[in-house]
Parts: C-alpha cells; sequence; structure tokens
C-alpha cells in the first residue's frame, strides 16, 4: 500500500523533468496516444452513452495512463511513478463506504453503478463560491441545511475579513478560515441538523497553513467531516497540497481530493479529457490518499461542464469509474448561468441526470461558473438534490432523452448565458425562502422536468 512516505520518497527521487515536458510531451501525448489506440470516439447524439464497453475501455485507457505517466510534484520537478501492482492495490484498498456525520445526520456513504435505484449522495451547497460578508454565508448555510436531500454541505468561501479583503497565507486567511468553519457549524445548528458533516470542509482554506490552523476542534471541526484538497490539471501536486494530507491524516477525518481536467486543455478533447479524468481518480487515492473523488472536467472556453460534449465526458468517466471500481466519486456541476434563471436550473438537471444514470453521486455548488460573489442561493442545490433522487434508477437510454430535451433549452445560449441575480435580490434570508419571482422560475422548471418524465417525491 502507497503511504504519504512513499509519496514523499516519489516526489524526492523520482525522474527530473520540467512541469512543461511533463505536461505536453508526456501527459497530453500519451493521453492522444490511448484515445487512438482505443479508438473512443464522442458521439453528439449520446450525451449519455449505454455502451459497456466504451466505458470498460476509457478506463483501461485511464490506468494506463497512470502507470506510463504517473503524477508530476512542482516542488521537486520530478516524475511520481506508481507500478500497475501499486495502482491495482490501491484501487482494492480504497474504502468502498464512508460513514460520515453524527447523531441524526449520521449516514452510510456507498458506491453506485449506471442505472443504479440507490439514492446518490447528495453533497449540496456552494461548490466553494465566494460570499462577501459573514451574514450572505450563514444564510446560505441554513438553506443547505434545510434541504432534506443534503446528506454533506459543501461551503461558500469567505472573501473578507474585518472589512478586508482575504490574502493568501496571510493572517487573514488563518483567521477566516477559522470563521468559515466556526459559522458554518453554527449555521446548521440553528437549523437542527448539528451533525451534518462539511466535505469540502473549508473552501476559505487555500494555504496548508490555514487548513491546519482552523482544524483546532473550538472551531467546530470533527474527524466525520471530510477534508478536500485539490490537485491541478494535469495530475500535478505540490508540498503545501501534502502538507494537507499529513494534517487531515493525523485528525483522523477522511480526505477527499476535487479536480478538473480542461476539455481544450493538455487533454485535447472529449475523448482525451474522459480519460485524463478516469485518470485523476487514481492519482487521487495514491498521491492524495483519497478517500472519495470530486471529479468536475470544464469547458476551457464556457467555464463550465453542462455542455453536449462536457456531459459527454462526465458520463462516460462515471460509467468508466463505477462498473470498474468500488470508488466514492462524486460528479461537481458547473453551470454557466445565474441564478433565478431557468437556463440555470436546466444545465443543473442536465448534469444531474447525466452523473446519477452513470453510476456516480453529486456535488452540486458551481453556478454563473462560480466566480461571482454572492451569485448562488440555496435554490438551485434544492433543485440538484430533488432532481438525483428522482433520477436513481433511470435506464441511461432514457436518460438520454432526457438530457437532449434540456440541451435543447439552454446550449445555444452557453456563449452569452444570463448572470440572472444576487442572493439578496432573489432570496428572503428573514423568511427563508426565494422571492416570488424567484419560486415562478423553480415552480415552471419543475413542471417541465416533470413532463419530461422525473417523478419528484414531494
Amino acid at each position: 500500500m502507497v503511504q504519504i512516505l512513499d509519496v514523499m520518497r516519489k516526489c524526492l527521487e523520482g525522474t527530473p523533468l520540467s512541469e512543461n515536458d511533463y505536461q505536453l510531451r508526456r501527459f497530453s501525448t500519451k493521453v492522444q496516444e490511448k484515445v487512438r489506440e482505443y479508438k473512443i470516439k464522442y458521439d453528439p447524439e449520446q450525451p449519455v452513452p449505454s455502451d459497456n464497453s466504451l466505458a470498460d475501455e476509457i478506463f483501461q485507457a485511464g490506468f494506463e495512463v497512470v502507470a506510463e505517466v504517473g503524477a508530476y510534484c512542482m516542488d521537486t520537478e520530478r516524475v511520481i511513478s506508481f507500478t500497475e501492482q501499486e495502482i491495482r492495490q490501491a484501487l482494492r484498498d480504497a474504502p468502498d463506504e464512508l460513514v460520515m456525520g453524527e447523531g441524526r445526520d449520521k449516514k452510510k456513504f456507498v458506491p453506485r453503478k449506471p442505472d443504479d435505484r440507490t439514492p446518490p449522495w447528495c453533497l449540496l451547497g456552494a461548490g466553494g463560491g465566494p460570499v462577501s460578508d459573514e451574514s450572505s454565508f450563514l444564510t446560505l448555510m441554513e438553506g443547505y441545511a434545510e434541504i432534506p436531500e443534503t446528506n454533506a454541505i459543501t461551503t461558500p468561501a469567505l472573501t473578507r475579513v474585518g472589512g478586508m479583503r482575504v490574502r493568501p497565507a496571510s493572517p487573514l486567511e488563518v483567521l477566516a478560515t477559522m470563521r468559515n468553519a466556526s459559522l458554518a457549524r453554527e449555521a446548521c445548528n440553528r437549523t437542527g441538523r448539528p451533525g451534518i458533516p462539511f466535505m469540502n470542509t473549508l473552501a476559505t482554506a487555500e494555504s496548508d497553513i490555514a487548513l491546519a490552523a482552523a482544524m483546532h476542534p473550538r472551531f467546530g471541526l470533527r474527524p466525520s467531516d471530510g477534508f478536500m484538497i485539490a490537485s491541478m490539471d494535469p495530475m500535478k501536486i505540490d508540498f503545501s497540497r501534502l502538507n494537507k494530507v499529513t494534517c487531515a491524516l493525523s485528525f483522523g477525518a477522511p480526505i477527499g481530493m476535487d479536480f478538473a481536467p480542461l476539455l481544450g486543455g493538455y487533454p485535447g478533447g472529449p475523448e482525451g479529457t474522459s480519460i485524463a479524468t478516469v485518470a485523476s481518480h487514481m492519482m487521487g487515492i495514491l498521491t492524495l490518499q483519497a478517500s472519495y473523488l470530486i471529479p468536475f472536467p470544464l469547458h476551457l472556453k464556457y467555464v463550465s461542464n453542462s455542455s453536449r460534449e462536457m456531459l459527454w465526458t462526465i458520463s462516460t468517466m462515471g460509467q468508466a469509474i463505477s462498473r470498474n471500481t468500488h470508488l466514492l466519486s462524486l460528479s461537481l456541476n458547473y453551470t454557466a448561468a445565474g441564478p433565478c434563471t431557468p437556463m440555470v436550473l436546466y444545465e443543473d438537471a442536465a448534469s444531474v441526470i447525466a452523473a446519477v444514470s452513470s453510476g456516480l453521486s453529486i456535488e452540486c455548488g458551481g453556478t454563473a461558473t462560480n466566480k461571482y460573489e454572492d451569485r448562488m442561493t440555496p435554490v438551485e442545490p434544492r433543485i440538484a438534490g430533488e432532481v438525483a433522487h428522482a433520477a436513481a434508477g433511470m435506464k441511461r437510454s432514457d436518460a438520454n432523452s432526457v438530457v437532449k430535451k434540456l440541451l435543447s433549452k439552454y446550449e445555444s445560449k452557453l456563449s452569452n448565458p444570463p448572470l440572472g441575480k444576487t442572493l439578496h435580490e432573489c432570496w428572503d434570508a428573514e423568511k427563508r425562502a426565494p422571492t416570488t419571482e424567484h419560486t415562478r422560475v423553480v415552480t415552471g422548471v419543475r413542471k417541465e422536468l416533470t413532463g419530461m418524465g422525473l417523478k419528484f417525491l414531494s
């Protein structure tokens, strides 16, 4: 079994290589070689394919990418290599279930298969989206905790503390991260769900020192939460991330890795991006000791993953992972449109249906490409959770039909999506409910989804 000390030894003793050569001559070249070798072909008419052999070939291609190119340590400028035996052992040893949360909110997170009726694990919230102040943070967190389908929360990121904009690796980031933890727990206490876990832990903590400082129990974090650590595209890590791994392991909490292969970037088109996303799953359990994985491949142009090519990528990589492993994987959807628009809900629904029918669980977070402050509400994750449960058990062929109908409603707008409204423009914090206008938008879209065959529980 590969342990953190083994990873460090590989970082220090691996083959020296420049970052540019790893990215372009090693990784990108190998991914394209596998696309040709396995004859992987994107079909725009099948955003949710039902071809098991395609999924299995993408898995094998991803496995071979990890074995042949490894990962990359930016601090030492060396390749982190793994043998096929090490990769297979890591796949066998990866958890096949996690028990998260405490008290009434203690639940078991289990893997799924394509067409599976097992309800998906729903990690709902902001996906690390930025908020301007603590009031907005609390408003969102209370809304997320009140969603019945919420199994765990993905918190927002505070951008200011004491009126000052947070600077990375500064006392401001450390203080903001501590507040991120304590305010998140306070919001859940207020709504009667004190035991609910946070699975992106602290979206404010970009640096290792900020995460380590906020891990003190007085701020509300628990071993039953999850500590999410990001890798960089393509399959790169650094000592800061490994420091986070070391701290989380000592805390006894499960580690999640989130990663965003870029369609149009180093992996190339949808075929290569699907292979790279599968490979990154294996890199995560090996280098960052991840117990769960959060892929969110993104379109380089749209900075979202709801386009036709991206849905195919999500579906095929999801089927590859769920058919061939017991890894705990959650697809994180990023939308182009913002809140209080029908488009954002169409995008959410399409991404969730593609993921759930392909054997994945979900994280719902990034709206309006996740780069605008306060451009999110509790409505989008609520709809995503409802759609996820309604899609459990849906056949991939049926999911493909529904997703194509949804695509027809928004894909022509992806180049110029509506930004929508801010949290305070379309959410009543006092009533803890959407505004009348926002409610009309949600009601209309839910009616359309019902007409497409989704059966909501309420």
